[in-house]
């Protein structure tokens, strides 16, 4: 089989981020629609399951076999496997009661986290400009949280959380990215999470702790009930988003620079305003307009500074983000 020319190297990389990014919007969406019904944990499952068979059956026979699940570093496969779950959670537990653009654009102040991680944990360099990215991003978390505001919702503070998770992930990833594949990773982190939800169903499962009320406490607290026909399309869809968003991000960043490929994916941020405005009737005000400007400006900024101080390295990224 011969190796597709640069100029479609950099097409079928650029397109697979797109695709990615639309699965994953697709993901969050549905996960929001189905946050009026369902335990998180039970949702999460019945995802992960469904993601874990397609990865086992459709990708794994291409990418090594059996062998690919053979690994040295099963305890670094677990954390990273945690980091992704607790980031997931509060990112999902964020999205049941605020508007999807906002969750979505405090969850990407995780490039600047990664920054600030990587100088603290990797002994990586970052220059003033990058710094002050990182600032300025955070500046724009903070007009969005609101902190001592009317208006200030506790829950506000779930996608930062699910972004510091996130940024550690990515961490984990460039640890262990030399030796471990993206199908032995991809395939651990779906593992870790049928793992972490169905014991998190054991324990609440019954839904004794639920209570009568809505939001947050019942996603998370809620009794597992047998889904309705008319949702299991909906779950079936989070299911494949998130295992063929996994697989074309890491397309993505195989056949094309990071440079090219990390921009294209805050084409969430537009897709979260859309679906938010389709499905959830929900419209950014004027001072979350200002904090998502400041936030993906700061982030792209980051980026456009990461290709020019390393133009021939492509980022270890975690292959599934949510």
């Amino acid at each position: 089989m011969s190796t597709p020319e640069p100029h479609n190297r950099t097409a079928l990389g650029a397109s697979s981020a797109l695709i990615a990014t639309f699965c994953f919007s697709l993901n969050d969406a549905a996960i929001k629609f189905l946050s009026g019904g369902y335990a998180l944990h039970q949702i999460v499952l019945i995802r992960s399951g469904i993601a874990l068979l397609l990865l086992l059956l459709v990708l794994l026979p291409f990418t090594g076999g059996l062998s690919a699940l053979k690994t040295q570093r099963l305890g670094m496969h677990m954390l990273r496997g945690f980091c992704v779950v607790f980031a997931n959670m509060t990112f999902f537990l964020a999205l049941s009661v605020l508007p999807l653009a906002n969750t979505v654009a405090v969850f990407f102040v995780s490039p600047l986290l990664i920054t600030a991680f990587s100088v603290l944990f990797l002994g990586e360099k970052a220059g003033p400009r990058r710094w002050g990215a990182v600032c300025v991003g955070m500046i724009g978390v903070l007009i969005m949280i609101r902190p001592g505001n009317a208006d200030f919702q506790w829950a506000m503070l779930l996608p930062l959380l699910s972004a510091v998770a996130y940024a550690a992930l990515h961490i984990l990833t460039r640890k262990i990215g030399g030796t471990e594949s993206a199908t032995t990773m991809a395939i651990y982190i779906q593992l870790t999470f049928v793992l972490v939800s169905g014991a998190i169903g054991l324990a609440l499962g019954h839904g004794a702790y639920a209570g009568d009320g809505d939001g947050m406490g019942a996603f998370l607290l809620r009794a597992w009930s047998f889904p309705a026909t008319t949702d299991w399309p909906f779950l079936i869809l989070i299911g494949v988003a998130s295992a063929f968003g996994g697989f074309f991000i890491s397309q993505a960043y195989r056949l094309t620079e990071a440079s090219v490929i990390a921009p294209l994916e805050y084409a969430a941020m537009p897709m979260a305003i859309l679906f938010g405005a389709l499905f959830f009737d929900e419209w950014p005000d004027m001072a979350a307009w200002i904090g998502m400007t400041l936030i993906i400006g700061a982030g792209l900024f980051t980026v456009w500074r990461e290709s020019l101080q390393s133009p021939r390295k492509r980022l270890a990224r975690p292959r599934t983000r949510r």
